[in-house]
């Protein structure tokens, strides 16, 4: 019972597990993979602003899959992020679909806004 409450209020436990997985495998690649993960995850939690666990868990999965890969084949890290991080980092993201903050923030906007109009519209 207290369990559910739990996952109600923070999220399905499962999730954050494998959310701590893909993390935890991140961390474990080598130098110079390990730091260019971290700080391409960092960058996703900014940037991205995804809301959605399910999406993050698979973003992050993949995230570790490609650098395990990477790592394993010896690539180069700008073979793999190419000359721009921050464009290769907005593309990865934007492959994956899911709700994002900015996304709740507008329809605040829009919402606000419908409701000043309405509020003018009757004085």
């Amino acid at each position: 019972m207290a369990s559910k409450w739990i996952e109600m209020v923070t999220g399905p436990l499962e999730q954050k597990k494998q959310y701590k997985n893909n993390v935890a495998r991140l961390q474990s690649l080598k130098p110079p993979y390990a730091e260019a993960a971290a700080a391409l995850q960092r960058y996703f939690l900014y940037q991205g602003g995804v809301t959605d666990g399910d999406t993050l868990v698979t973003m992050l999965g993949d995230l570790a899959e490609l650098f395990e890969d990477a790592a394993e084949a010896g690539t180069a890290l700008r073979e793999i992020v190419g000359e721009n991080p921050v464009e290769f980092a907005e593309e990865f993201t934007a492959a994956y679909g899911g709700q994002r903050w900015i996304d709740k923030e507008r329809a605040r906007l829009i919402e606000a806004i419908d409701q000043a109009e309405r509020k003018e519209e009757r004085h």
